[in-house]
């Protein structure tokens, strides 16, 4: 049998001094700037259905992309190859195609002055000592709770249990280099069931920095299936205007949509519904979008962005108005405006909640639809027009009376921002974006 060879992953320092390499090389060839991002990318993915190994996957890659200016032109290149050799060539020939790209003024690195110098230590990186064998006992051990949960469960679409670390460096002409290592691990399961010759599915899953924080496997797969038979018995609905809530995992998608459109690439396109939006009342009095960006072991923090650019904390939205936009040192310099250190997305939005949590705001919500599903890609980036299949519960007297599926919700988004009510206090920690279950006063629901 042949010998694998495993090929050893690189650390921090190592990942730096590839960086300063093609910076060199770069300089060497006369290019104005240059900025270089190497990485070391490494996981583990283990899925199991019906009690059995379906898919095992280990990836350990690795690359470095190197970007240079030379009189406001831009040329990139990249290699999986790390060997010096390679990456001279690579600056090479990144060099090489600036001198056939369109001078762009605006283009060039972020201002010297606004590198980050204090290299914050977020506790980011947490490595799960876990192999292909544990993660699919894992895998297997959440499928059958989730099974075991209901006869009426029949099936299952698989458990998939995952962890990958990666370490990135960032360098560029001014003179910065800095680098950084993340984890992030996770278990998501997938069941179906089935009731009088009708099928439903629904999912769980749990993710974290931290191995030790994820979900108990057991629970993951009870929660699974405890969802799935909720949605058994789903019925139409007729066409009526009601209250909508938003469930967390959905709610940071629908605010999602205004942070999409208050970017710098959406802005100087000229294609947001919120263009040149700055000073405008978007959302209720109550309502904030808080960016924090170094929250210890957050989804998304950072100490830096995309361009070396020191990361702050800033508030987007306050009082429910629109008091910055989202901007890279390109976007910003195309609009006349200051980099926001969001090369690379937001960092960490928050969206502060009341004292009420979900089962409260379904109380106070009387009649209407809990939305726990929602399908397709119905929203209109430019007008804002929104309309999105749905599936959920429907409430009346302020308790969950029946499972719902083949509706459509629709509206107009910026009219459905200002008809939001309430925010509660379930903040969902999984992602980017924390936010609470959200409800709406009114949004025509198309049925039957």
């Amino acid at each position: 049998m042949a010998k694998i060879l495993k090929r050893e992953s690189l650390g921090r320092q190592e990942l730096e001094n590839l960086v300063a390499l093609a910076l060199d090389e770069a300089k060497s060839l006369g290019s104005d700037q240059a900025e270089v991002v190497a990485s070391q990318d490494a996981g583990l993915s283990a899925t199991a259905r019906l009690g059995d190994v379906e898919n095992l996957e280990f990836t350990n890659d690795r690359g470095i992309g190197i970007t240079v200016y030379k009189d406001s032109c831009k040329g990139s290149a990249s290699t999986s190859d790390i060997s010096p050799a390679a990456i001279r060539e690579a600056v090479g020939k990144a060099y090489s195609f600036a001198k056939f790209t369109a001078q762009d003024p605006h283009s060039g690195l972020a201002d010297a002055e606004l590198m980050a110098t204090n290299m914050l230590d977020l506790d980011l990186d947490h490595p799960w000592d876990i192999g292909a064998e544990q993660a699919i006992a894992m895998a297997i051990e959440c499928e059958s709770a989730a099974m075991a949960y209901d006869k009426r469960i029949s099936n299952s679409e698989g458990v998939t249990v995952g962890t990958n670390r990666g370490t990135q460096a960032y360098g560029n002409s001014h003179g910065f280099i800095g680098s950084d290592s993340r984890t992030s691990h996770s278990m998501t399961c997938i069941v179906l069931a089935e009731e009088n010759g009708a099928m439903q599915r629904d999912y769980h899953y749990t993710s974290s920095r931290v191995p030790s924080e994820l979900d108990e496997v057991e629970s993951v797969g009870v929660e699974a299936g405890r969802k799935t038979i909720a949605r058994l018995g789903a019925r139409k609905i007729k066409t009526t205007n009601a209250s909508v809530l938003y469930i967390p995992d959905l709610a940071r998608g629908f605010i999602g949509h205004a942070m999409g459109a208050i970017t710098g690439g959406a802005q100087y396109r000229r294609s947001s519904f919120l263009l040149d939006a700055i000073g405008q009342k978007i959302f209720p009095d109550f309502m904030q979008v808080q960016e924090r960006p170094h929250i210890a072991r957050g989804m998304s923090s950072r100490a830096y962005d995309g361009e070396g650019v020191a990361t702050y904390d800033r508030d987007i939205i306050i009082d429910g108005y629109l008091d910055s936009y989202i901007l890279s040192s390109y976007s910003a310099r195309r609009l006349g405006l200051r980099t926001t250190a969001n090369s690379g997305g937001a960092q960490n939005l928050l969206i502060p909640g009341s004292d009420t949590d979900q089962d409260m705001l379904i109380r106070e919500m009387g009649t209407g639809l809990v939305v726990e599903e929602l399908i397709g890609q119905g929203v209109n980036g430019v007008t804002g027009d929104y309309s999105r299949g749905a599936v959920g519960h429907w409430v009346e007297n302020g308790e969950i009376q029946f499972p719902v599926h083949e509706v459509t919700i629709a509206g107009n988004l910026l009219d459905l921002y200002q008809r939001i009510i309430a925010i509660g206090n379930d903040q969902d920690l999984r992602s980017g974006m924390r936010c609470g279950s959200l409800l709406i006063e009114e949004m025509t629901i198309a049925g039957a």
